[in-house]
């Protein structure tokens, strides 16, 4: 386990430890009888889904543009981003043009926007982000991060969640987790009610269509994308399908995967702005069509990596992600997916995590699109040791002289090294244990 985990891990209160295994359990356990019950052979359906994504990844330019050209034509707006700098400034432009200063912006759930750190960019420049996702919401009052893919909440009980919404105003105390869901109900109505842009993810698009595809169970994507004047999508460019029949395969092994659930209870098709003499629906909608290293993730042993439908199964059954959880990870996609993507995007800031993996290929059994995570996590520990430490171990032990050096300042350097890093905080820094040297010249 990479110390940045570990650390963590060891510090996590034994109840948060506690509901993250819990609730990983549950989902978990409900995957395999939930695809059994949709395909007669869940294993070809994931065979079927791997082929589909590796296709995509084959031709990702000829789709990319096949697909600008009918979104393009439904009256979608277009925009490319090469990194989070460019989709942030291209977002707060479109929010200067549409709205005026102080106008709301309705946030449906999005991991792209958290990659990006849009929120941080929304408030800066003046348009407030109102996070519509219940458990967003919750991550947005408490000034926390999403520690799940799926589950942004996964890390908290009903009862810290009552004492958030009693704190910020929503509603008063209650346990009863329907009365705090209709608290936040009513309380975000009014929000979407105020909104002048909407901010969404998206789960899929289709390329011969030109169709951005969303998922939820909630109804707030539903609302955001829908009852602003403008509705912004923010997609990374690995999320294309051909067409929409591969949607027949893809909706329910998502919804299974993920949720343990057979189809989510919304399924929205989005093919642009209102038309005509139509009274509902946004008047633009934007689509950011997202790199941020993806593009050179495509050229590394990790390529298959963007096959992920961010499902979050591989966090689900991850038993260091069930000990960590997802803030263990310091980056936006923790457990074995943010293992690989995250040093994937951005290698220097995120090359210890793949060693927070126990390498025993839970991942892989369980992902939808059968990414060979654990590979992947060898071939990234690899590169990450020839780039780090190792390296400056090798030049040390083949130089007589650095070495000799080595040793004698190792028992200082060692324990001020321990305790910098936080290693020491939950461990008794080693001791030496005399001069080898010494005593085999003693006795030469």
């Amino acid at each position: 386990m990479s110390s940045r985990v570990d650390t963590f891990a060891r510090s996590m209160p034994t109840a948060t430890a506690a509901r993250v295994r819990r609730a990983t359990r549950l989902v978990a356990d409900k995957r395999m009888p939930t695809l059994s019950s949709v395909f007669a052979d869940p294993e070809a359906a994931r065979t079927a889904a791997a082929d589909t994504k590796r296709y995509v990844l084959d031709n990702l330019h000829r789709l990319l543009l096949e697909f600008e050209r009918n979104a393009i034509a439904n009256g979608i707006q277009v925009h490319w981003a090469l990194d989070a700098a460019e989709a942030r400034e291209t977002i707060v432009g479109i929010c200067e043009r549409s709205a005026p200063k102080w106008s709301i912006v309705a946030k449906a759930k999005s991991m792209a926007t958290e990659e990006i750190h849009l929120n941080e960019a929304l408030f800066k420049a003046g348009y407030p982000p109102v996070e519509t996702d219940l458990g967003e919401f919750v991550i947005q009052l408490d000034h926390d991060t999403p520690s799940h893919i799926v589950a942004p909440i996964i890390h908290k009980d009903r009862f810290q969640v009552a004492r958030s919404f009693e704190r910020a105003h929503v509603g008063p105390y209650t346990q009863v987790p329907t009365e705090l869901a209709l608290q936040a109900r009513h309380y975000l109505r009014k929000q979407f009610q105020a909104s002048k842009i909407g901010v969404s993810g998206v789960n899929f698009a289709v390329a011969s269509t030109g169709r951005i595809v969303i998922v939820e169970n909630e109804g707030n994507n539903r609302l955001s994308t829908t009852a602003p004047d403008v509705h912004i999508a923010v997609m990374g460019i690995e999320k294309l399908l051909p067409t929409e029949d591969d949607l027949a395969l893809f909706l329910p092994i998502l919804a299974g995967s993920a949720t343990g659930q057979q189809i989510t209870t919304y399924v929205h098709m989005v093919t642009g702005p209102r038309q005509g003499a139509e009274t509902d629906g946004p008047r633009e909608v934007h689509l950011v069509l997202l790199d941020n290293g993806r593009t050179d993730a495509m050229a590394s042993e990790q390529r298959d990596i963007l096959k992920c439908i961010r499902c979050g199964a591989c966090q689900n059954i991850c038993p260091v992600y069930r000990a960590a959880s997802g803030h263990g990870y310091g980056h936006v996609y923790g457990g074995p997916i943010g293992a690989v993507l995250a040093p994937s995007l951005d290698f220097a800031a995120n090359r210890e995590l793949p060693f927070a993996s126990s390498l025993c290929g839970a991942c892989e059994e369980v992902c939808p699109v059968k990414i060979p995570i654990p590979d992947m996590l060898v071939d990234l520990r690899t590169k990450s040791t020839a780039a780090g430490s190792w390296a400056m171990f090798a030049t040390g032990a083949t130089n007589p002289n650095l070495w000799r050096a080595g040793l004698a300042l190792t028992p200082w350097l060692g324990g001020i090294g321990a305790k910098a890093s936080g290693w020491a905080e939950f461990r008794d820094p080693p001791k030496g244990q005399g001069d080898f040297r010494r005593w085999w010249r003693e006795r030469a």
